[in-house]
């Protein structure tokens, strides 16, 4: 999933960089103590895996029990205390990214004229990692956790 995805300054495009490799445990603890503000906490029930421009992550979340990653939800965690389930799983997330939308664009409605612009190149990587029907971000945020 490490594939530079351009967004046009957060003109045209979702902001997103995904990053080579997950966080370490050490490194998301160290960040979720620090974000929430409780050293008590950890970050085990997160897989942090990119991030975007403000420095918000994009994480799945650990909250199916027994079920592979690529089937738990993708949660954006903000810089500035944005929260938000922005995708069933990750084949929900994938769609989300070649719709035009970065995580922070689906969690939050600060710019409600800001306007998706699909990444039609991005379509093929994305529904051959999908393995789903294309999937689009209403349907996603209705169906949210509830799979």
């Amino acid at each position: 999933m490490a594939v530079r995805f351009d967004y046009a300054d957060g003109k045209t495009g979702g902001d997103f960089e995904p990053f080579p490799a997950f966080l370490s445990a050490a490194e998301t603890t160290d960040w979720f103590q620090a974000w929430t503000g409780n050293s008590e906490l950890d970050g085990n029930d997160f897989r942090v895996f990119g991030q975007d421009g403000t420095g918000g992550y994009a994480a799945i979340w650990l909250i199916r029990p027994g079920r592979p990653l690529a089937e738990q939800p993708v949660v954006f965690l903000g810089s500035e205390g944005e929260t938000g389930v922005v995708a069933r799983d990750l084949g929900d997330f994938l769609w989300l990214l070649a719709d035009g939308f970065g995580p922070w664009e689906a969690a939050t409605s600060y710019e409600p004229d800001w306007k998706a612009h699909p990444k039609t190149k991005r379509t093929p990587p994305s529904l051959f990692q999908a393995g789903e029907q294309r999937s689009s971000l209403a349907p996603i945020h209705l169906r949210q956790v509830s799979r």
